[in-house]
């Protein structure tokens, strides 16, 4: 996602710094940066003049204080893992200039968990992005109690500087909207599967024909990536009322994970892509 962020960001016009901890580290995102140069020219018809300003407005550090130096805004993209949050917060903390924003992307947690420990509660909050962002167009913005309104507006601003909707939050709420809705719609599928009432293809058919859309539950994770998913159903399990979810993610690691079926980015999930079933002409009327 970190990736995608930072693309969109310099195709916009704006100078973004990618900060990663090592040589190696920092050399393998700017591979992943590099992945998004076609799909721009392909769906944003971007020219190559305009790939070629995008990766000149890009730049790697892999050291944190040289990489925030002048930064206006930093996007924190790290795992959900409290411990390295924090960690990387209370070294943020140091060497970032008064004026800089903080902003988490965490799917799952909240703003006011971090606040205090980044030192500027008011100029921090939570920055949400969906995958292939170029498409989707939208970014969600959840501050906490003691976020600065002036700071929350000001990233509405850049969210439509980089030419994507702000979606305002009046509250916190974990997973904010879009992801408190898909997981419901995930989990249930998800449990459908593992309970045996039907497999992963006929759970897509049937949503996709009942609704018109191009992609069922099982697709979406693929996108989303089954490690990613593994992690929000095992988190989900310890909700009151979810236990249930211990098995559907023990099942993603053993049937899927395990061997290397991550989604979309391994050529296989529930799906194996390029060219996966779903999108066969008479997948939906199939039997």
């Amino acid at each position: 996602m970190g990736s995608q962020v930072a693309f969109q960001i310099a195709f916009s016009g704006l100078a973004v710094t990618v900060y990663d901890v090592s040589p190696a580290a920092s050399a393998a995102a700017k591979r992943r940066v590099a992945t998004w140069d076609r799909t721009y020219m392909r769906e944003r018809q971007a020219t190559p003049a305009m790939i070629k300003a995008t990766n000149d407005r890009l730049h790697y550090a892999t050291d944190l204080e040289t990489a925030v130096e002048d930064a206006d805004l930093v996007i924190e993209t790290v795992p959900e893992v409290v411990a390295v949050k924090n960690e990387f917060y209370a070294l943020l903390a140091k060497v970032a200039p008064a004026k800089t924003i903080f902003a988490t992307s965490t799917s799952t947690m909240l703003p006011s968990q971090f606040a205090a420990i980044t030192g500027r509660p008011g100029q921090f909050l939570a920055l949400h992005f969906t995958n292939h962002v170029w498409v989707n167009h939208l970014a969600e913005i959840m501050g906490h109690p003691g976020t600065d309104p002036a700071v929350y507006q000001a990233v509405v601003a850049f969210v439509r500087q980089i030419g994507l909707i702000p979606i305002q939050l009046q509250r916190e709420h974990p997973a904010y909207i879009l992801n408190a809705m898909l997981d419901s719609f995930l989990s249930t599928a998800l449990m459908l599967w593992v309970k045996g009432v039907a497999d992963f293809e006929t759970i897509d058919r049937t949503w996709m024909m009942a609704t018109g859309a191009v992609r069922g539950p099982f697709a979406v994770l693929d996108e989303i990536g089954l490690k990613t998913a593994y992690k929000l159903m095992l988190a989900a399990s310890a909700e009151p009322g979810r236990e249930g979810l211990v098995m559907v993610a023990h099942r993603i690691k053993v049937e899927l994970i395990d061997q290397h079926r991550l989604g979309q980015e391994t050529g296989a999930g529930f799906y194996r892509y390029p060219h996966p079933a779903y999108q066969r002409p008479g997948f939906v009327e199939d039997e």
